[in-house]
């Protein structure tokens, strides 16, 4: 790990971002802490995320989180792979389909609508990028264009979160290793260079600007909302 995070003890005023994190993946990640030495940075960070990832859409959840997935898998993030892994755990997607991912072309575990989404979720995760008119077409069989800018959403954060936690070799948590050592390593997942972690750092953290103190004092105020339950058949619930 290349940047020490931030104590949580030395930033109170995200501790509203902290708690909804925690709320939605059962921990707070280092990749966080880390950006919690700005937190200016932090705040925009966990608007556009919760705006994302967590704010009810047209797209399922699990099936989001299997788009993370298989960006950070086709980029090459091993911190990344593994907390989305375990979010579409989460998210109630069958551990037996997390496992087949690296195989979705054959696997049984796999609608052909899922299958279009994870192609065309790989080809963005490629460097260069690989999407063309072919992947939108398959897309455009199954969902519409609003449904699919939701996608591109998705994967475009992960963009992000992958050179960030590559880039700074973010120490992968307990709870999101232990499910890939578990779940993943069959596929050729290692923990590589996310296993150690620096000192918490000490120092004081940079003044919060007004324009994150009123995204933080909004936030308190807003509570993930459940899923709609027409989502439900849609990757199955049995884990």
């Amino acid at each position: 790990m290349r940047i020490a995070p931030a104590s949580r003890e030395n930033a109170r005023e995200l501790d509203t971002v902290f708690a909804i994190t925690e709320a939605v993946m059962g921990f707070v990640p280092d990749s966080m802490l880390v950006m919690a030495r700005d937190p200016e940075l932090l705040a925009a960070f966990a608007e556009l995320a919760a705006t994302i990832i967590v704010r009810p859409g047209r797209v399922h959840p699990g099936l989001k989180a299997l788009i993370m997935y298989m960006v950070s898998r086709s980029s090459g993030c091993q911190y990344c792979a593994a907390h989305s892994a375990n979010l579409a755990a989460l998210r109630n997607v069958p551990t037996r389909k997390i496992e087949a991912l690296a195989q979705f072309e054959q696997s049984p575990e796999f609608s052909e609508a899922e299958r279009a989404t994870l192609r065309f979720a790989q080809a963005a995760g490629h460097v260069p990028n690989a999407v063309g008119d072919t992947e939108f077409a398959e897309l455009r069989r199954h969902f519409d264009d609003d449904q699919i800018l939701e996608m591109v959403a998705v994967l475009a954060l992960l963009g992000f979160l992958n050179r960030w936690n590559d880039t700074l070799a973010t120490r992968l948590e307990e709870g999101p290793r232990k499910f890939a050592e578990c779940h993943l390593a069959a596929a050729g997942w290692t923990v590589g260079k996310h296993l150690e972690a620096m000192p918490v750092a000490p120092q004081s953290l940079r003044p919060t600007p007004l324009r994150a103190r009123l995204f933080l004092w909004l936030l308190r105020r807003w509570r993930p909302r459940p899923q709609s339950s027409k989502y439900n058949s849609f990757l199955g619930t049995t884990t």
